[in-house]
């Protein structure tokens, strides 16, 4: 019975104390707030082109549509959805944005193949690009 106690224990503290977005979808994790797009870091060896987004702001909506505000201020609106996919035993989150500029009829499309949150407030999101990966970096 003692092994039981300590066992429950540290799951209540854990799931009391602390945020429980970890149990969240990661749709409902994006909606709430502007998330900022602060870093954009490459690995790997080759050429390839980098992710038409590298900085700005974005608002998701739970409807599906965005608002993205590049750093000139130049606002663009579109729509958002996670996809699911599978490799080997694990569930993969890819992230597709498509935006358009009514002003001036400019269309940024990005599908970033994995994403991650890293905390309640951040996330990484990756794009694979032959030998090259691109990590961008939100923060809300």
């Amino acid at each position: 019975m003692k092994k039981l106690y300590l066992t429950v224990i540290p799951i209540t503290m854990l799931l009391s104390g602390c945020s429980k977005d970890f149990l969240k979808s990661y749709e409902r994790r994006l909606v709430g707030g502007t998330w900022e797009l602060y870093d954009v870091n490459r690995f790997g060896i080759g050429s390839g082109d980098r992710p038409n987004f590298t900085n700005g702001r974005f608002t998701f909506e739970s409807s599906g549509d965005v608002t993205y505000v590049n750093d000139q201020g130049q606002v663009y609106e579109g729509s958002w959805d996670i996809r699911r996919d599978w490799q080997q035993d694990t569930q993969i989150r890819g992230l597709f944005i498509t935006v358009v500029s009514f002003q001036t009829q400019d269309v940024i499309s990005e599908y970033f193949d994995d994403m991650q949150f890293t905390g309640t407030n951040r996330f990484k999101a990756f794009t694979y690009n032959g030998g090259r990966t691109y990590t961008c970096k939100f923060k809300r």
